[in-house]
């Protein structure tokens, strides 16, 4: 009966590349989320032609595909450029971080908009600046709201990282692929075997992931306890000492 495992160099392979895989995956996801917030919060800017250019970015980074989005910004673009390709960890990246900001800016403003309406008058009776607002108040009650949907589309964006090898980055699937090549040439191994192991590499990638999300929105449910609403005497104790900026 044939082996359901692999040899311990090729498990070394896996692994490289799962390296590779989560280098990716954290970069995409400080992209992701850095275009979440800044999309998201601009989506409900109160200026037409910023909720106009936020809109635009949604549709775009989410009506198209992602192996489309990939090879036009890691391939296309620079060619077009002129740009030499010397970094396509980079490029993966930020294709991977552009699909993310489409789907977490939605995220990002239906949380802020579930936020109880009286919390954000409130804040402005007490003269905090919009972006006080943001910070002391908005954002850290719609945590409870982002942290699950955001699980689930990190979870997505893990998936997605598949995508790379089909530019030449030697990340898990990269990697699956040469021991395959390896094993036809020795006449030797089993392809279900070989991607059933990649599928269990993934599985314990995702779920770590989601314990992650779990673990922090148990936090900021604890942290919220009895509702998402503050008090006023704990928007008083919110008030900073000094300005720190507005936004529109």
């Amino acid at each position: 009966m044939e082996s359901w495992l692999l040899t311990g160099s090729q498990y070394m392979l896996l692994l490289r590349g799962a390296l590779v895989t989560l280098q990716i995956l954290g970069l995409a996801f400080v992209v992701g989320i850095v275009l979440s917030l800044v999309v998201g919060i601009a989506r409900l800017s109160e200026r037409t032609w910023i909720r106009g250019v936020a809109l635009g970015f949604v549709e775009f980074a989410r009506g198209i595909s992602s192996i489309i989005l990939l090879f036009i910004v890691a391939i296309a673009i620079p060619i077009l450029l002129g740009v030499p390709q010397e970094n396509l960890i980079l490029l993966a990246t930020l294709a991977l971080g552009i699909n993310m900001g489409g789907y977490g800016a939605e995220i990002i403003r239906g949380a802020i908009q579930s936020v109880p309406k009286g919390q954000a008058e409130a804040s402005i009776s007490l003269n905090l600046t919009s972006l006080q607002r943001l910070r002391h108040v908005i954002l850290p009650q719609a945590m409870t709201v982002i942290l699950p949907p955001m699980g689930n589309l990190t979870i997505e964006i893990l998936k997605g990282t598949a995508l790379v090898s089909l530019i030449g980055l030697t990340d898990v699937m990269q990697m699956a692929r040469n021991i395959r090549q390896q094993q036809l040439a020795d006449a030797v191994g089993n392809l279900p075997i070989l991607y059933l192991n990649v599928l269990v590499l993934y599985f314990i990638l995702a779920q770590v992931i989601n314990l992650i999300f779990r673990l922090a929105e148990r936090l900021m449910e604890k942290r919220y306890e009895g509702g998402p609403a503050l008090t006023t005497e704990e928007l008083e104790r919110m008030r900073p000492t000094s300005a720190e900026g507005t936004v529109s």
